[in-house]
């Protein structure tokens, strides 16, 4: 069924790992009729988690999409990772999500994942309801998490619902405060309205006159209204609410239990009744030909125009996710991808709804859907009408900052493990890969370490390859910091012509020049010009291994200044020979050192944790250089710390924190290493190449 913009809610699920919002999307569904049983988490059997990954760690690592059609009207259900190592999910989904739905724990309250689901929906001015799940859970405690979620929001939380407990405080129905009624529940979410209990009545009235007050907020006419007295009709209630929930001015709170279906029915109206549809929603800001930009307004009748948000790509084929932002999609209609400037034609059109593809004949504005086998499309493509091509603004992904180096455990499979990394980047960009040429490894840069396992998971059950991973190797330096000249002499007579070169080179320390500086002070042909090359080459490939560690040699000069050649004997090889052992002679006595790359860091962290994390920047030898607020009530610390102390720091920046800071972390300069670091990296290099 075609559903028009005006009827369509995109709405993302979000919230801490655990808090229900795959259950919550499950209850949608069973509610609605769309599925016949109710999927557990626990049982492997939900719609929205499907991935075997997914179903092993019963979490969520992917947003998935669960269409559920209500009252007339369909709603695209985005549910989201709690988990902060797929965040790069969260991100896609938020770009096409028109409100969100922000689940926090009846047993937690306002936890870290709410806190930053509310930050994302803040940049983003994405209105939102939040709902209390696990009302009727043993050890759970809606009126604590009410006011947690209070005391952070002040006035702008409007209570929509409330659970009703029977003496044993256990949760039997709820009130809806808006109507001033409430309800019991069957086995299949229907509803049983309830006489309100004499006792539950002064509750009730203080739930509705909080409900009021957040409403009188809402405008002056109303405030007014408010302070007289007077009291608010059922339609100026939902007036309030509409226009404050739009504003950001209100933020209502409902709550239940998706299990028991508790609440969930509530949930829906108010998802229609309160949030905007796809044409009142934020406007995305866009590129045009001209390279001019401004806001794109989505519109039913306009040319057509949809954004790649997630790609998928298994065993059955390739899907490119897309909402339509104007217009509408029909199979084999030519699009030009604003990315690349090619035309492309629209593959089958699907409804999605967790891992079932159903086709469609047309996906009509505001709605979200899937195109199979777009090959040359990526996620954060804009698929235009060649008569109006706009290109959307990008995915905005955070920095991967947990690097890792993965390898085969079977030698000659390197080429299956990048082909399988490139694939996963196709659904995945918020990680990257590399293959590092200086340290001779494949490094992974990701939001974590479950990211990783998933990834080396994956590898194995879907590209057949088993992979293992190790510390990235830090790309250490060598430099000498004393002049020395040394003779190089090769001769070898073997019957037959031999081999001849000698050359007197002077080494010297550089810091004017990284690369090797070769110069020539050679008089009276001592060494023809012709040989000079072959000298340098030998130099040239010397320098990239140092004398302590077996590094790179930096800022260092290297002066041809004598020596002496045979007129038969003497051949490129001999002096390139020659050159060689002049270097490995010299290096030793010319008072080497190690250079550790330093990099500069900047840590987003609440002024609580300030303490906590200078502190653990010290024991990283690291330097403080500053502190500067965000102006979104966070400390930005900024430092300089050798690179080789952070090959963990994702991992215990979350510990420190409860997972509210992050970093970025870039490399600035060379720095000489202290005695302590420089034996450790020396001996960590002397076990590796025994070990190769």
């Amino acid at each position: 069924m075609s559903y028009s913009a005006q009827n369509i809610r995109n709405i993302c699920l979000l919230g801490h790992g655990g808090n229900g919002k795959t259950t919550l999307a499950e209850s949608m569904l069973f509610l609605t009729g769309a599925v016949d049983r109710l999927g557990k988490v626990p049982d492997g059997n939900s719609t929205s988690d499907f991935d075997p990954e997914e179903i092993r760690r019963q979490i969520s690592i992917s947003a998935s999409v669960i269409p559920v059609e209500y009252n007339g009207s369909k709603i695209n259900v985005l549910d989201t990772p709690g988990s902060f190592d797929f965040a790069g999910s969260v991100v896609e989904a938020l770009q096409v999500a028109d409100a969100a739905v922000i689940v926090c724990s009846a047993k937690s309250g306002m936890s870290v994942g709410a806190e930053k689901a509310w930050k994302y929906c803040e940049q983003r001015k994405l209105p939102r309801i939040l709902y209390i799940s696990k009302t009727d859970e043993e050890n759970s405690d809606y009126n604590a998490a009410f006011a947690t979620l209070r005391e952070r929001f002040g006035k702008n939380i409007a209570p929509m619902v409330a659970p009703i407990w029977d003496e044993d405080k256990k949760v039997i129905g709820i009130i809806d405060v808006l109507h001033k009624r409430a309800y019991e529940f069957g086995p299949h979410g229907e509803r049983v309205e309830l006489e309100v209990a004499e006792d539950k009545l002064p509750v009730l009235d203080e739930l509705y006159n909080a409900l009021k007050e957040s409403v009188a907020e809402t405008s002056e006419e109303f405030m007014d209204k408010y302070f007289s007295g007077e009291d608010f009709t059922y339609a100026e209630m939902v007036q309030g609410l509409r226009q404050g929930v739009r504003e950001l001015s209100l933020f209502p709170v409902v709550c239940g239990s998706a299990m028991q279906g508790l609440g969930t029915r509530m949930l829906l109206d108010d998802i229609l009744d309160l949030l905007p549809n796809p044409l009142e929603a934020r406007p995305l800001m866009g590129e045009n030909a001209e390279g001019e930009v401004d806001e794109f307004v989505a519109a039913p009748g306009a040319l057509p125009a949809a954004l790649v948000w997630k790609t998928v790509s298994d065993q059955y084929g390739k899907y490119s996710f897309v909402k339509v932002l104007s217009g509408s999609l029909t199979p084999d209609m030519s699009v030009v991808n604003a990315r690349t400037g090619e035309t492309e034609k629209l593959g089958r059109l699907y409804q999605m709804k967790g891992k079932k593809a159903e086709e469609v004949k047309e996906l009509g504005c505001g709605d979200i859907g899937a195109v199979g086998k777009m090959e040359k499309v990526k996620t954060g493509d804009t698929l235009c009408d060649p008569r109006k091509v706009v290109k959307l603004e990008a995915i905005p992904y955070a920095e991967a900052c947990y690097s890792v180096a993965i390898s085969p455990k079977t030698r000659g499979q390197e080429d299956k493990v990048a082909q399988g990394l490139n694939r996963m980047n196709e659904e995945d960009p918020s990680f990257y890969w590399v293959n590092n040429a200086e340290t001779h490894q494949m490094v992974v840069y990701a939001a974590g370490d479950i990211q990783v396992d998933v990834l080396v998971n994956k590898l194995k059950s879907r590209f057949n390859v088993e992979a293992e991973t190790a510390p990235a190797r830090v790309p250490y330096r060598e430099k000498i910091r004393k002049k020395v000249e040394k003779q190089g002499r090769h001769k070898k007579q073997t019957g037959g012509s031999g081999q001849f070169g000698d050359v007197w080179i002077r080494f010297e320390p550089n810091p004017e020049e990284e690369d090797l500086v070769f110069a020539e002070e050679v008089f009276g042909g001592s060494v023809p010009k012709n040989f000079s090359p072959a000298v340098e080459k030998g130099l040239r490939e010397s320098v990239l291994h140092g004398p302590l560690a077996g590094y790179p040699v930096v800022n260092l000069k290297a002066t041809l200044y004598d020596g002496s050649y045979h007129p038969v004997d003497s051949s490129e090889i001999a002096f390139k020979t020659a050159a060689q052992l002049s270097y490995k002679a010299a290096m030793p006595e010319a008072n080497p050192i190690l250079l550790e790359p330093v990099g500069e860091l900047k840590v987003t962290i609440p002024d609580s944790y300030m303490g906590d994390v200078m502190g653990d920047i010290t024991k990283r030898r690291g330097r403080v250089m500053g502190m500067n607020p965000d102006g979104d009530g966070n400390q930005v610390l900024e430092a300089e710390v050798p690179m080789a102390e952070m090959g963990t720091y994702a991992i215990d920046l979350r510990s420190m924190t409860q997972s509210r800071g992050s970093f970025t972390f870039h490399f600035v300069r060379y720095e000489e290493a202290s005695p302590q670091a420089q034996e450790k990296a020396i001996a960590e290099a002397k076990a590796m190449g025994e070990a190769e």
